[in-house]
């Protein structure tokens, strides 16, 4: 009867692959993993393509759900964070000295020890903004498996060491589950101001080919109607949790045709690029902890090389300040963000300028 029916046909494997990744998102989640619902879809999906399963994610799905994700990113940003970069300069500063440090001793290390080319090298080493990385690499051709790997791992390795490491050496008090609530106080034309204006920029941005640019300009739209306080509406969760799968199912979805030799073959990127990155949070971490008087906790959390919605949860699960977590982490967030876009289109149009030049060359000696 199939057949018959090609419209339902092709609804198959996106519905298939969509309950792979929710499947894999909720068992994460109910296991405790913070930001379990990215990790287990992209694992699930991954599995499922490893094991030769048809999985596939349709574009203009992604798209929408990178201006989704992009409004609530552009959340987190709130007047509050905005006054704590006046009441820690010294300390943001060490920060974005510190992400930048990162993104150039991780890219390195990938460059030169495990021979990655320069785009899939940078998106490897970006700390943290896990949804522009899919979206830069998608774009641009980076190869999205290997820094999926890299990416994952990193989520993982941090959300699961850091709470453990804390508690272990008694810097805080036994970690609580957080349960997220209702999008309570937002009035629908609150939202609807969001969406539209977030959804406008995300437009406008992409029409200039900006990498990530749905993403990027739904979430400068967002981080500019919170941060002024024009706007504190924040769309349902359940609308964050399906982008997030879906997202999520994206990643997963490109280990379809892979072989398993070549996924080992990655995970010594991925341990190593943790390290270095690791390495470099932890020196400055010392350094201000040295020099200032905040709560150890408070300052690994924030110099976490870590996605930022992942670091906020485990600043409120932990008891930590989450003021002085999230001044970090947006700085962080906008640093990576503005950098990693800008030397992302650059070693794109690099690149291609060198196949073109490549091409002529061929082209006058044949001729």
């Amino acid at each position: 009867m199939l057949p018959a029916f090609p419209a339902l046909r092709a609804l198959l494997k996106p519905a298939e692959t969509l309950l792979i990744a929710l499947a894999g998102g909720v068992a994460f989640t109910l296991l405790g993993f913070p930001a379990g619902l990215v990790s287990g879809s992209v694992l699930a999906v991954a599995a499922a393509a490893l094991l030769g399963r048809p999985v596939k994610v349709p574009l203009p799905l992604a798209r929408v759900c990178y201006v989704i994700i992009g409004i609530l990113l552009g959340a987190v940003v709130t007047p509050q964070t905005l006054k704590g970069f006046t009441t820690w300069p010294v300390s943001v500063a060490l920060l974005m000295v510190a992400a930048l440090g990162m993104i150039v001793a991780t890219a390195s290390y990938l460059r030169v020890v495990h021979r990655w080319d320069p785009l899939s090298a940078l998106m490897g080493a970006s700390p943290g903004s896990m949804m522009q990385v899919i979206a830069l690499s998608t774009e641009l051709g980076a190869d999205l498996r290997a820094v999926a790997i890299v990416q994952t791992l990193r989520v993982l390795l941090l959300t699961i060491g850091i709470p453990g490491g804390l508690a272990l050496f008694g810097l805080v008090a036994p970690s609580i589950p957080v349960i997220r609530g209702p999008a309570g106080g937002s009035s629908l034309a609150e939202i609807f101001l969001l969406v539209a204006v977030s959804s406008a920029v995300a437009f406008a941005v992409a029409r200039l080919r900006f990498p990530g640019g749905l993403l990027f300009g739904a979430m400068a739209g967002s981080g500019v109607l919170h941060g002024t306080g024009l706007v504190q509406a924040v769309l349902p969760w359940w609308i964050g949790s399906a982008s997030m799968l879906v997202l999520g199912a994206v990643v997963g979805s490109r280990f379809a045709n892979t072989a398993f030799r070549l996924i080992i073959g990655y995970l010594g990127a991925a341990f190593g690029s943790f390290a270095v990155s690791l390495s470099i949070a932890a020196l400055f971490a010392l350094i201000v902890t040295h020099f200032f008087p905040f709560p150890i906790a408070n300052i690994v959390v924030a110099f976490a090389p870590g996605a930022q919605d992942t670091m906020m949860v485990l600043a409120l699960a932990l008891h930590l300040d989450p003021v002085y977590v999230g001044a970090h982490h947006v700085a962080r967030f906008l640093v990576v963000t503005f950098s990693v876009a800008i030397a992302a289109r650059r070693i794109a149009r690099k690149a291609s300028a060198s196949r073109n030049c490549k091409r002529a060359d061929e082209g006058g000696f044949e001729g």
